[in-house]
């Protein structure tokens, strides 16, 4: 492994050859296979039904996992899948969502679809895609994820082949015999062909019975967001993915280490940065139960977890190490080098108060789907700088951009502007429709707001695509003001994100109402549950304004509810814990984007004072009365 402790670390990584003359493999399968043949004994994936340190677990070794993948995309191809076609799979973690995953690349295209969403969306997301196949779970006490497939299918008639996984065979004794008589009864449609995962795959050789082609190919298909009436779909190449798991093996694991994976296959940050990791690297995964941090007992047992596997990287986000600083660490976690966080930023007192509890220093990272995932991180044996995203990864160009008078400009340093990206996982065919476009140069416009500092290290400042993000979920605004845009009494709507300790940002919307019409603020909260369909989604602050705030073409002004909704928040917060002290301001700063302004009283107790602002991941500035 190579360090990566420094800019100029990454430089000399760099230097040593360019990216397209690095010896990595064409496809995923011969990827795939390269570690079979270098660990085939070698522990490749873990999954745990339950939660419990000593609960029944199923480990496939590498040669294991290849063998199996090898079978599901011969199926795949047997049912005449090539590689333009779409598959689907709509499943929780468990063994079968990885071996899915690396299949569909193999045989097909393969898409992911967040089994959480609601019918109407999986059926709108398999039809814009065209999927023919999707390999979901066969139905089992305690998820509606069959029933929701089932449902969505009436309106995907395209999809031809439901190949199910059946979870009972995990289970262990009495519940193994009691689960088929207590099943939930699913009815299957007229002209789709049904298959049992593991029985239709036992028929299927274990070496591949087609050609697996040297060709940089769109491999996989994510969605992002989820939220919205019209799918955004993001096409990722074979390179791109294969790059991901070349930074992990390049420079973070090796074959010796476990790394705990609580995160949902359908999300890129499971994906690339960890599957693709391992798979470069002959590293361990565990994917403790189906829901992964969701899963019932997780968090109590997390630590237990740690021990029992001895896990050496942990996969997180913030909300969830908010909440595991909610538990005691009641087991020897010794083996934990690092803990690596994406998706949202990191509040500093939550960072202390983990690395105080466990002894591990968490590494913050920033990816996004448009770019096949990875894009910088802190340098897990260098300086961390918290609040940051970190430095660019080897053979990925960042540039901050602003635009002036018709002209794109490069900002100086500690300017903020547009985060653009120019890396192996940035291809201008792989972008969803619309969200997101390229520069000419080749840079791939994120739409999130940033400034590089002195040091090379990167920050986010903000959102010019006013994404809500809550725990690391994405959630477009207009899934909550389109349907206020059609209630009688209101006139406009605005969502964002409020800042939130736990979750880094909750929904929020601020309505302005028709002349000579009045509503409660209640009953559009009302109106809202029944007509947004994702719980994700639903404001948990919702405020009647006299006018919103516009600019001067009449588009509303969500900069100054943002204004509103922090100092709000922080307000009550600061209430909550009895500290004399409040917002008085919150102004634009040109480097750290909005920031709190906290009038405190001479007596304010400054460290609890401090220990409040920092559970949120905002900027702040304090100022004292004289006593």
């Amino acid at each position: 492994m190579k360090h990566f402790r420094t800019i100029e670390d990454r430089i000399a990584i760099e230097a040593e050859m360019p990216w397209q003359a690095r010896p990595t493999p064409s496809t995923i399968y011969r990827f795939l296979s390269q570690t079979a043949q270098a660990h085939p004994a070698r522990p490749a994936i873990s999954f745990q039904l339950f939660s419990g340190a000593d609960a029944p677990a199923e480990t496939l070794d590498w040669a294991g996992l290849h063998a199996q993948v090898t079978r599901l995309a011969n199926l795949l191809r047997a049912r005449g899948l090539g590689p333009e076609d779409r598959v689907a799979y709509i499943l929780p973690n468990c063994n079968e969502a990885v071996v899915s995953f690396l299949a569909g690349t193999v045989a097909a295209t393969v898409f992911p679809i967040n089994p959480l969403l609601d019918p109407a969306h999986i059926a709108s997301l398999l039809r814009e895609t065209g999927a023919r196949a999707v390999i979901t779970l066969r139905a089992f006490p305690k998820t509606d994820i069959a029933q929701k497939v089932a449902q969505a299918l009436k309106d995907a008639p395209e999809v031809t082949d439901i190949i199910e996984v059946d979870l009972t065979r995990y289970l262990r004794g009495f519940k193994r015999l009691v689960v088929p008589m207590i099943r939930p009864k699913v009815p299957r449609l007229e002209g789709r062909t049904y298959h049992d995962f593991h029985a239709a795959c036992a028929d299927q050789a274990t070496t591949l019975q087609f050609e697996d082609p040297s060709e940089d190919r769109i491999a996989a298909i994510f969605h992002t967001g989820g939220t919205t009436g019209t799918p955004k779909i993001a096409r990722h190449r074979v390179s791109g993915m294969v790059y991901n798991g070349w930074l992990g093996g390049h420079m973070l694991f090796n074959e010796q280490d476990v790394l705990l994976c609580p995160l949902p296959m359908f999300h890129v940050f499971a994906a690339y940065p960890v599957l693709m990791s391992a798979i470069a690297s002959g590293a361990h995964i565990v994917y403790p139960t189906p829901a992964g941090y969701r899963g019932e007992g997780v968090f109590d047992n997390f630590w237990k977890l740690i021990a029992r596997w001895k896990v050496t990287f942990l996969i997180t986000v913030p909300t969830a190490s908010s909440a595991l600083m909610q538990r005691k660490v009641d087991a020897d976690i010794s083996s934990l080098r690092i803990a690596i966080s994406g998706s949202a930023p990191m509040p500093r007192e939550l960072y202390h108060r983990f690395t105080a509890a466990t002894g591990v220093e968490i590494t913050e990272g920033y990816g996004l789907t448009e770019a096949t995932c990875l894009v910088s991180v802190n340098p897990p044996d260098g300086v961390k700088k918290i609040g940051s995203i970190g430095i660019p990864m080897p053979y990925t160009d960042v540039s901050i951009r602003r635009q002036e008078f018709g002209d794109i400009i490069e900002c100086a340093v500690d300017e903020i502007g547009e985060i653009c990206v120019r890396s192996p996982g940035v291809a201008r065919d792989t972008c969803p429709n619309g969200e997101a476009h390229h520069t000419e140069d080749g840079f791939l416009r994120t739409g999130d707001l940033g400034r590089v500092d002195a040091d090379g290290y990167l920050w986010i400042t903000g959102r010019a695509k006013d994404l809500i993000i809550r725990g690391g979920h994405n959630i477009d605004p207009a899934v909550i003001e389109e349907p206020l845009a059609r209630h009688p009494a209101i006139a406009n709507a605005g969502a964002i994100g409020q800042p939130d300790a736990f979750a880094g940002e909750l929904p929020c919307v601020y309505v302005e109402l028709c002349e000579g019409h009045q509503v409660r603020e209640e009953q559009l909260l009302d109106y809202l549950r029944a007509n947004v369909h994702e719980r994700a989604a639903i404001p948990k602050h919702i405020e009647i304004l006299p006018e919103l705030p516009k600019t001067a073409v009449g588009k509303i002004y969500k900069p100054e509810l943002r204004r509103r909704a922090i100092g709000r928040v922080l307000s009550g917060a600061l209430t909550e814990r009895g500290l004399a002290a409040k917002v008085t301001e919150v102004r634009q700063d040109r480097t750290r984007g909005l920031v709190a302004v906290i009038r405190a009283e001479a007596g304010c107790d400054r460290e609890a004072l401090r220990q409040t602002l920092e559970e949120f991941a905002l900027p702040y500035d304090m100022a004292f009365d004289r006593g």
